[in-house]
């Protein structure tokens, strides 16, 4: 019998993989692994690995002598060595687009806080103030407003829809996108440089990749607008951290909204959670009920897939030679 392992997981139940599982007729094993030896330990001889954050490092694939499917919950595959799996024959999954309603509507929920101060006004009452212009100024409709979205896949799409439906002027970089595509939804493509110098809104949509990382540094802080806010629902790589405390204690930037950070949770002590033009959430965009339970049964779906002898929906290293145990 086929043994998937769950070597963690911060949600609040696995009853959903352990019910495909079942049903698949394989056993489940679960764990908490934080470290490559708990992984070892946990997963030498199972059939395929369902996995949250635990390290997946080549030092570790050479333990694994059955594994077929390393099944990723989310999109990003940071914690898994996929060249590594890919030269032993094991399949590399994710979940694409599984929460993208939900990061856009996140995004868009940061960009109408900032447009209409909602944190500054909230706090000025709960202080027993009750005063409007004052506290707002400046402030402006967002149909006079300008929306840079750095990145133009599935979430920066849904994003640019809803932002147009608020009247607001879209541009976007991507390489791999054409000006055609992105006119054809009402978006204008420019270059990054174009994209910095006039959104009052800058929207980062990208992987962390070697080119992305730290892509937002001190440079590309002095060439965005002023008065822009940043905002990163994506991968807390993709910011120089000390460029953007710099960037909004000097005052070149009026804000920045950020789900993610580079250190997941923050230090006590880091700057910008005593800012008051900063909104930070616990990397919440892609939560809601739905998208956490398509997630759970998706990649549990795929771990039996690869024990069946089938192959994934969602490889991410589609060209690997299937191992054979």
């Amino acid at each position: 019998m086929a043994v998937i392992a769950i070597l963690d997981c911060n949600f609040p139940s696995t009853e959903i993989e352990e019910s495909v599982i079942a049903r698949a007729g394989a056993e489940y094993r679960k764990a908490q692994c934080a470290t490559e030896e708990q992984v070892v330990d946990v997963a030498a001889d199972v059939d395929a690995i369902i996995v949250q954050y635990a390290p997946l490092t080549e030092r570790v694939m050479d333990h694994l002598r059955r594994c077929r499917s390393i099944s990723r919950y989310g999109i990003g595959v940071d914690n898994v060595d996929v060249p590594a799996a890919t030269a032993r024959g094991i399949w590399v999954t994710n979940v694409p687009g599984f929460c993208a309603h939900e990061v856009a509507e996140h995004t868009m929920a940061l960009v109408l806080a900032f447009a209409r101060h909602l944190k500054q006004l909230d706090r000025s009452v709960h202080a027993g103030q009750w005063d409007t212009i004052a506290v707002m100024r400046p402030a402006r409709r967002l149909s006079a407003l300008t929306l840079g979205l750095v990145g133009f896949g599935q979430v920066a799409r849904e994003v640019a829809s809803s932002a147009r439906g608020f009247g607001m002027r879209v541009v976007a970089t991507a390489p791999h996108t054409t000006a055609e595509t992105m006119a054809g939804v009402g978006v204008m493509k420019v270059g990054l440089d174009t994209l910095l110098a006039e959104s009052d809104f800058v929207s980062l949509h990208l992987p962390v990749t070697a080119e992305t990382r730290h892509l937002i540094d001190a440079h590309r802080f002095r060439e965005m607008k002023p008065g822009a806010c940043l905002l990163n629902t994506s991968r807390g790589a993709l910011v120089d951290e000390g460029a953007l405390i710099d960037a909004l204690q000097s005052g070149r930037i009026a804000g920045a909204g950020l789900d993610v950070l580079e250190t997941e949770p923050p230090a006590p002590d880091n700057p910008l959670l005593a800012m008051d033009n900063v909104i930070i959430t616990p990397h919440a965009a892609f939560y809601s009920d739905d998208s956490l339970a398509y997630l759970q049964t998706a990649v549990a779906e795929e771990a039996v897939r690869v024990v069946q002898g089938e192959a994934p929906r969602y490889p991410v290293n589609p060209a690997v030679l299937p191992r054979v145990v």
